[in-house]
């Protein structure tokens, strides 16, 4: 069997895969349902949610305005973003659908804002710069961020230091993303499929970890 015929028997199984697995927007769905505390703090432990984006090389496209759409200034390269929600124990809750590497991960948090209840605190990183400004009515908690010609203070330090460490859940939710070399290499197939792959990833991610 040949490479061609692997690739097409792997499509045609695709989507029994995500009707199998505990893809983020299976929760994502059952969170916008939650009503009181206890449910709440079942699928946010700690009443938190932290949120960050990821991104993954693409090939360079022929296209001249592709190249310049797709191109991350972060990166040097040109990638697709994938913007993330994750609880207090790692689980990947929600995630958009692929976004071109020019766009900022605040832009794309704006245009696809999530639903969760309002007891639940947003945790950002300095990224998302302004969202207290732009979504008052949601709880969020970003980072000091240091003034032109200032230090920061001993309590502003401290809380960063305590923020970084809450934080790291979502970087370990990526790291394990990350693990699946498709995710991680240089992603050659159809952009198209791009969504699918990244469901199946991520509902692997969180089936191994509800079952650990």
């Amino acid at each position: 069997m040949d490479q061609s015929n692997i690739c097409r028997d792997i499509q045609k199984i695709e989507s029994l895969v995500r009707q199998c697995l505990p893809i983020p927007q299976k929760i994502y769905n059952i969170t916008k349902r939650l009503k009181t505390p206890q449910e709440v703090e079942k699928y946010f432990p700690g009443f938190l949610a932290f949120i960050d984006s990821t991104e993954q090389q693409i090939p360079r496209p022929i296209d001249k305005r592709k190249r310049k759409e797709y191109y991350s200034g972060k990166k040097k390269k040109h990638t697709v973003k994938t913007q993330f929600m994750v609880n207090n124990s790692g689980l990947i809750i929600h995630k958009t659908s692929k976004k071109k590497g020019k766009r900022h991960d605040y832009d794309i948090y704006k245009e696809n804002h999530h639903l969760i209840p309002k007891q639940v605190v947003n945790v950002f990183d300095l990224g998302y710069l302004g969202i207290e400004k732009d979504f008052p009515d949601q709880l969020s908690a970003l980072p000091y961020k240091r003034k032109r010609n200032c230090e920061r203070s001993l309590e502003e330090k401290e809380y960063n230091k305590r923020h970084s460490k809450k934080r790291v859940v979502i970087e370990h939710a990526i790291c394990r993303l990350k693990k699946y070399r498709i995710f991680t290499d240089v992603f050659r197939n159809k952009l198209r499929r791009y969504d699918k792959v990244s469901d199946i990833v991520s509902g692997l991610v969180n089936y191994r970890l509800m079952n650990e």
